[in-house]
Formats: C-alpha cells, structure tokens, sequence
C-alpha cells in the first residue's frame, strides 16, 4: 500500500514541484497539499496522514510548531531553504530534511527512508529482538537491537556499544531512548546507562556485570533493576 502523504508549503512553485515528484513515486498518495499550515494542521487532526513534507520557514506558524502542536505526529519529512534548522528538525524524529531547491534524487532517497522506516514498524516483533532507527550524524540509522552490549549517556549524547562493530553517537535523550526500547529487554540502571537485560549475567555489589565483560554500576535510583532481573 502507499504511503498517504500530505505537502505544506507557503510557497505555490515549491508545492507544484512536490507534487510532480510526489506523482512520479508509486510508494507515495498524495492526500492534499496546503499553503496554509493551520488548514494543514485541521486536516491532519481528521484524517490518517501517514507522511508529511513540511516547510519550516512559513509566515503564520513555522513547521517546527506546527509539529510540535499535533497530538498526532505522522512521520516528517521537513524542507527548507536554511540550513541552521537542521538540528531542530531531526531532534523532532525527521525522516530526512531536504534544503531546497530539491533535487528529484535527493527527494527519491528520503521517500526510501520513510518506506524503511514503514517496513520498520511492521517488523517491530522480530524474534530478534527487534530494531530502532535513530540517527547518526544526520543519517536515519538502523540499530539492531540483539548487538547492542549497553547505552551510555553523554550529556546531549548516547553511545551505543555493539558486540559486533564500533560504537555509535546520536542526539538523544535517556528518556528518548527508553520511549523506542521494549521495556522488557532493555532498563536504565544508573543516570548513565541502559543495559539489555538478556546481557546482565550477575549483579555484586550494586554493580551489572555483563556477557560482554563490563561492569556497569547500579545507582540507588534504580535499584529496582535488581529485584526486575531476578524475576526474569
């Protein structure tokens, strides 16, 4: 099925040309396009938009808001003629963000993310253990979850340490992250670590140690690991 998809736009030759690269994509339905980010935002509440291509930089509510507004957050895809939105818009879970002019290329690579991202949630269940997208260094990437050894919060930043490759950055909150992680394989321990459960093979001395050979340390906060585990 096609992704349902919406195109907002104060601008008419900027929302002619979405249309025209929207309509040459069979992976995308075009819903509605709007010039006007509050009509746009009413539409949204009432119907089952699964995409939006969103400008930033519009006169009466900037993408931005308007994103931060919806109850219901379709998936984003923001597009503007200023790069120093960027960080905004990925802190927001942007699929991609297209400085105009768009090129038809560039455009078709970020439709592909968003049918990855589609085909993501349909696999959520995966015996896997699963995956979750976050992205590095402005890039939507996958993690597969049954690698990671444990996450480590620095400040604005998590690492994720892999059991099979190099470790990874992303722009993300612990709270952030927790909210992608199933709760029941993945727990916070400590203000700076989130530990797969499956990988904590004994616990001494308020400490985790892992399958992996680190020793992570269990703050007083979240003590309530211990009893989580033994449980298990």
């Amino acid at each position: 099925m096609p992704i349902k998809c919406v195109a907002v736009d104060d601008e008419p030759l900027a929302l002619a040309l979405m249309r025209n690269y929207i309509g040459a994509l069979p992976q995308l339905e075009l819903l509605q396009t709007f010039e006007d980010a509050i009509a746009a935002a009413e539409f949204i509440r009432k119907h089952d938009v699964e995409l939006l291509f969103l400008d930033i930089d519009m006169p009466d509510i900037s993408g931005i808001d308007l994103m931060h507004a919806l109850e219901k957050k379709p998936m984003v895809i923001f597009t503007t003629a200023y790069r120093n939105y960027a960080v905004e818009g990925f802190e927001l879970n942007a699929i991609d963000y297209l400085l105009k002019p768009i090129d038809q290329s560039r455009f078709k690579t970020a439709v592909q993310k968003a049918v990855e991202y589609v085909e993501y949630q349909k696999q959520k269940g995966l015996a896997d253990g699963g995956q979750i997208f976050v992205y590095v260094e402005y890039k939507l990437t996958k993690i597969e979850l049954a690698h990671v050894t444990y996450m480590e919060s620095l400040e604005d930043y998590i690492k994720i340490h892999f059991d099979n490759g190099p470790t990874l950055m992303t722009l993300m909150s612990m709270k952030k992250m927790l909210e992608k992680l199933p709760a029941d394989q993945f727990r916070r321990i400590h203000r700076s670590f989130i530990v797969p459960v499956a990988r904590v093979k004994a616990i001494n001395n308020r400490k985790a140690e892992l399958s992996s050979g680190d020793v992570l340390p269990i703050s007083d906060s979240y003590q309530d690991f211990i009893a989580f585990w033994k449980g298990q």
